[in-house]
C-alpha cells in the first residue's frame, strides 16, 4: 500500500490493536454511534413459499442470497415485523453467531424480510454513515476484535452487549463517505481480479473431472475398436475391456466393509479412526484424524485398513475417495466411510480415478436422492459397474492421470493462493482506510473508470 500517503498528524489511542488514529478522528464505543438490536429468538414454521426469513448463512459480501433463504407464512412475518425483526434501508447487519464478522447494508433494491437472533441489526445515527459502518465492522481490524471477545467459548456468539462495547473510531461525515467511495471502488477491482481466478478453478476442477472420466471409460487409445457396455451411464467402452462390478475387483478376503458404528469420543492415545469428512486430500494423517479405544475399536478389526486401502466416503459428503498412506496403517472406519481393498492385479490408482469418475458416482449418487442425510448403502457400493481394462492398462490410464492432474492440481494450487493473497490485500486495504493508515480524503477515481473497471494496477497485487 506504499501509493497512498498516511495522515499528517496521529494521536495514540492507548488501545494496542489500534495504536494511533489522525488527530480529529473520534474513538469511543460503537453504541455511542448506533443502536444495535438483533432478529427473531424463536424460528417460524418453515414454508416453500412465502416472505424471507434471512439467516447467517445468506449474507455473503455485502450481499444476501434471498433466493435460497428459508421462508415464512405473511402472518408469521407481520407478527416478526411488528416485533422489530425486520431491517429498514441504510441499516446494517452484522453475523453474530457461528460466523462472525460479515456484514450487508440494507439497500432498497432488497425485498421486504426479516431477520433470526444470529443477526444483529445495526441502525447508524445520523452522525455515522451506513457504508463506513460496513467497512469497518469486517474489516480484519474489527474482526480480530470480536474474536477476542468471543475466545474460549464453546458457542461463537457475539451478544447485543459485546457488539455495543466494541471499540469504533469515527472520522468526519465526509470523510466516512470519501473512505467508502474509495474503498468500493478498489475493492471492487479485487473482486474482479478473485472472481476470475474462481472461475479458473472452476474450470480446472470440471477439466479435471472430464479427463478422469474419459480416460477411465474409454481408454488413451481414441482408434480403439468400441463397443456398447450395455450400461446406459457407461455408454461405450473399447471392445476388449469388461463390465463388472466393484465387488469382483475387491480381495475376497477382505471385502467392501464399513467401519466402527459408534467410535466414542476423542482420546489422545488411541486407535486412529477415519470419517467420512477426513476422506479429503492431506487429510489422511495421524495428526489430522480422531482416536479411539482399544476397546471399542477390537470389535471391529474387520474393517481394519492396510496401506493401498482405498477408504471412500458414503455418508453426508458422498463419493470421496483416497488411497491410505503408510502412516496410517492399521487404523480403522467409522460408519460414515468404506474400505476398498484391491485385489492383486488391480491398480489401486486405476481403481482410485475409477471411482472418482462422473459415471460411477452418478449411478451410486441415485440411491441417495431424498434422504435427509445423503448415505450410499454398502450393497450399492458393492454392486457399482465399473469397465475393466486389462491389468497392464490399468497401469497405463493411472500413470497417465498421475502425470496430467499433477498439472492441473499445480495450477489450481496457485489459482488458490492467488486468491488468498487478494483477499489479504483486500482485508487490508480496507483496514488500512477505516483506521486512517491511509489518507485518501483526496482520492479521485479515474475519469475513464467505472465500478468494474481493472485495467489499472493494483498496489502490491500481481493479476
Amino acid at each position: 500500500m506504499s501509493k497512498y500517503l498516511p495522515y499528517d498528524n496521529y494521536k495514540n489511542t492507548g488501545v494496542e490493536f489500534l495504536n494511533e488514529l489522525p488527530r480529529h478522528w473520534i474513538m469511543s464505543y460503537l453504541k455511542r454511534f448506533c443502536d444495535v438490536t438483533d432478529g427473531s429468538h424463536h424460528s417460524p414454521s418453515i414454508c416453500e413459499d412465502g416472505m424471507p426469513f434471512v439467516s447467517v448463512t445468506d449474507v455473503g459480501v455485502n450481499d444476501i442470497n434471498f433466493e435460497d433463504s428459508k421462508k415464512i407464512s405473511l402472518e408469521d412475518y407481520d407478527r416478526l415485523v411488528r416485533e422489530g425483526c425486520k431491517p429498514s434501508v441504510g441499516e446494517v447487519l452484522l453475523t453474530k453467531d457461528g460466523t462472525i464478522g460479515r456484514a450487508v447494508v440494507v439497500d432498497k433494491s432488497f425485498p421486504d424480510f426479516v431477520v433470526l437472533s444470529s443477526l444483529g441489526i445495526l441502525s447508524p445515527k445520523r452522525i455515522l454513515q451506513s457504508e463506513f459502518l460496513y467497512y469497518y465492522l469486517v474489516s480484519g481490524i474489527n474482526v480480530d476484535q470480536m474474536n477476542s471477545m468471543i475466545h474460549g467459548s464453546a458457542l461463537r456468539r457475539m451478544t447485543i452487549s459485546k457488539i455495543n462495547d466494541l471499540v469504533f473510531v469515527l472520522p468526519p461525515k465526509l470523510e466516512q463517505q470519501k473512505i467508502a467511495n474509495f474503498l468500493d471502488h478498489e475493492t471492487a477491482k479485487i473482486d474482479t481480479l478473485i472472481e476470475k481466478q474462481q472461475q479458473l478453478i472452476k474450470l480446472l476442477k470440471e477439466k479435471r473431472q472430464a479427463v478422469i472420466s474419459h480416460a477411465v471409460t474409454k481408454g488413451l487409445n481414441p482408434n480403439a475398436p468400441m463397443r456398447d457396455s450395455g450400461v446406459e451411464w457407461l455408454g461405450e467402452v473399447p471392445e476388449h475391456w469388461g463390465i463388472t462390478y466393484l465387488t469382483h475387483l475387491v480381495d475376497t478376503r477382505r471385502k467392501i466393509m464399513y467401519g466402527i458404528v459408534l467410535p466414542g469420543p476423542n482420546v489422545d492415545d488411541g486407535v486412529l479412526i477415519i470419517k467420512g469428512g477426513d476422506v479429503k486430500p492431506g487429510r489422511l494423517r495421524p495428526d489430522m484424524l480422531c482416536r479411539t479405544t482399544p476397546e471399542i475399536e477390537a470389535n471391529y478389526e474387520r474393517s481394519r485398513l492396510k496401506e493401498g486401502d482405498l477408504v471412500y466416503s458414503i455418508r453426508g459428503t458422498i463419493g470421496d475417495v483416497e488411497i491410505v498412506p503408510q502412516a496410517i496403517e492399521g487404523a480403522n472406519l467409522t460408519q460414515d466411510a468404506a474400505r476398498i481393498a484391491p485385489k492383486d492385479g488391480v491398480d489401486n490408482r486405476w481403481l482410485r480415478y475409477t471411482m472418482e469418475s462422473t459415471q460411477i458416482f452418478s449411478q451410486l449418487e441415485i440411491g441417495s436422492l431424498g434422504a435427509a442425510v445423503k448415505g450410499i448403502n454398502i450393497c450399492d457400493l458393492k454392486k457399482a459397474i465399473l469397465p475393466e481394462p486389462p491389468s497392464t492398462e490399468m497401469t497405463q490410464i493411472a500413470n497417465f492421470l498421475d502425470q496430467v492432474l499433477e498439472k492441473m492440481d499445480l495450477l489450481s494450487e496457485k489459482a488458490n493462493a492467488q486468491v488468498n493473497l487478494l483477499q489479504e490485500r483486500r482485508t487490508a486495504l480496507i483496514s488500512a482506510a477505516v483506521t486512517g493508515k491511509i489518507d485518501v480524503r483526496n482520492w479521485q477515481p479515474p475519469a475513464d473508470s467505472s465500478a468494474n473497471h481493472t485495467s489499472e494496477p493494483l498496489a502490491e497485487v500481481t493479476p
